[in-house]
């Protein structure tokens, strides 16, 4: 069994709703089916892993949701993305330029291209407060060494250039951006990928600890199920553009359901048993123009039945939370047998 923490009450303000959102990326010889058909709640407080391989989809949601898919070649086909309340995708860009760091922020992967080379860390710190705060230059410079203060670095360096920061330090201000006007929910795609391992535990104890102070909800994304493990409050595992299984940490982790995310456990290291062998998930994910009308984890699936690559999947929840789009289980006698880390 893999521990996690216990899940934490969850609030009753929504501050993300995501009902039935499809992306796809229209070219003249092909459409890129990226997002298909995903919903996504999130309440005040609550911190969502999304997780998956890469190309799964789950950059393509951060981007729809902030309402920046690059169009073209993005298109949003259909569905609805509310964050507070306030619809993204009908907000004239006036009102999106206000939501955008100050209702959702977001925290992209790579620090050294997130940051202009030519302006201090203050001034690009101060440059999104006063964007989204009534305030002067001078009070937007005070609040930005604040930021740069609550994110561990001293205020004294606000005036240094990014090229003076290690890799740790950029990814802290680029941090000290995103929570610059107290966002209600923050998107942080991969944030700790270019990252060793002792700054990578800083900065996930740094967003922790914001979440407490802030009280803000927050959408992480990454690969590793092991950051998964240690801060999120729920989990959804994206596959070639769907949700596959969503529940809280024990049920995905303890309970799993889908043969993909099984897959995804068995590959993990034993430290049970440091003899043991890896056992990877076979084959690549499908070529996203050219989906399967059934099952696109078929071919790759130690279950899979003709009928799953030919028959629309169908969604069974398991519990309030726990929910699996697998066709697997129309069979009653149908379950997987995931050896338990």
């Amino acid at each position: 069994m893999i521990e996690v923490k216990r899940e934490s009450p969850a609030a009753e303000d929504e501050v993300l709703d995501i009902r039935d959102l499809t992306v796809q990326f229209v070219t003249e010889d092909e459409i890129v089916e990226a997002v298909n058909c995903i919903s996504i709640h999130l309440k005040k407080g609550e911190i969502l892993g999304l997780v998956g391989e890469t190309g799964a989809g789950k950059t393509t949601t951060a981007l729809a949701v902030l309402n920046l898919v690059p169009d073209p070649p993005g298109v949003i086909k259909s569905g609805s993305i509310r964050v507070c309340g306030k619809n993204m995708l009908s907000a004239a860009p006036k009102e999106l330029e206000q939501i955008r760091g100050g209702d959702v922020s977001m925290i992209f992967q790579d620090p050294m291209t997130s940051l202009n080379p030519v302006f201090t860390v203050g001034d690009q710190i101060a440059e999104s407060i006063l964007l989204h705060e009534k305030c002067s230059r001078k009070e937007a410079g005070a609040k930005a060494e604040e930021m740069l203060e609550l994110v561990g670095i001293p205020r004294e360096r606000a005036g240094e250039y990014p090229h003076q920061f290690s890799g740790g330090m950029k990814q802290r201000v680029v941090i000290a951006i995103a929570l610059a006007c107290n966002p209600k929910l923050l998107l942080a795609d991969e944030p700790t990928t270019a990252l060793d391992v002792t700054i990578q535990a800083q900065v996930l104890d740094l967003m922790c600890g914001l979440k407490e102070k802030l009280d803000t909800s927050m959408i992480f994304i990454t690969h590793d199920l092991g950051i998964i493990a240690e801060i999120c409050d729920r989990v959804a595992v994206m596959y070639a553009g769907r949700i596959i299984e969503e529940g809280t940490l024990e049920e995905v982790f303890n309970h799993t359901k889908h043969p993909y995310t099984e897959g995804l456990f068995n590959s993990l290291p034993n430290i049970a048993d440091r003899t043991a062998k890896l056992r990877p998930i076979p084959g690549l994910m499908p070529d996203p123009t050219r989906l399967p009308a059934g099952c696109a984890f078929a071919p790759r699936c130690p279950y899979a039945k003709p009928s799953c690559i030919d028959k629309p999947q169908s969604s069974r929840s398991f519990s309030a939370t726990h929910k699996v789009l697998c066709s697997a289980y129309d069979d009653p006698s149908f379950r997987i047998h995931r050896e338990e880390a």
